[in-house]
């Protein structure tokens, strides 16, 4: 499968009910529907969402799902912050009829789990709000090829 991770998107600093609430801000939801833009114009569009549980995660899912006349995603306990690789791809067994899955979620969960099934070590990848990377994995293997990682200036120069 093709497993799109997609960084939620920038989000206010705090919530009165903490930090599992904290909602995506304006420049949020307009990174979500640069990065659904470039994946539908190079046709890179997922076949399914999932999203962690945590607001900004599902807003950045939401947002982009309805940008790109996606189904909506569908919440994954799994996906919230603290995701263990081993975990994920347990998890993602789940969905290996789809081509493409698309996973959004939270930092250091991604950079964690690229550089895990690619058998880097820490800081060889960086997943800034609203990043999106691509890679080709076979779960339960471990290993990993990774196709893209787009940086968030780079989706905006390519939407503007």
């Amino acid at each position: 499968m093709q497993l799109l991770l997609i960084r939620h998107g920038k989000a206010g600093d705090s919530h009165p009910d903490g930090d599992f609430a904290r909602p995506l801000v304006a420049a949020g939801h307009a990174q979500a529907r640069a990065i659904a833009g470039l994946l539908a114009s190079t046709d890179e569009l997922p076949d399914i969402c999932l999203t962690s549980p945590l607001v900004r995660a599902m807003q950045t899912a939401e947002t982009f799902c309805t940008t790109a006349g996606l189904p909506g995603p569908i919440i994954q306990p799994w996906l919230a912050s603290g995701l263990h690789p081993e975990t994920a791809l347990a998890e993602l067994v789940a969905f290996r009829e789809y081509n493409r899955v698309a996973i959004f979620g939270h930092e250091p969960d991604f950079s964690s789990f690229i550089e895990w099934t690619l058998g880097v070590h820490g800081g060889s990848i960086e997943m800034k709000k609203s990043a999106a990377a691509c890679l080709v994995i076979h779960p339960p293997s471990r290993h990993s090829s990774l196709r893209f990682l787009v940086p968030p200036a780079l989706v905006q120069c390519i939407d503007s």
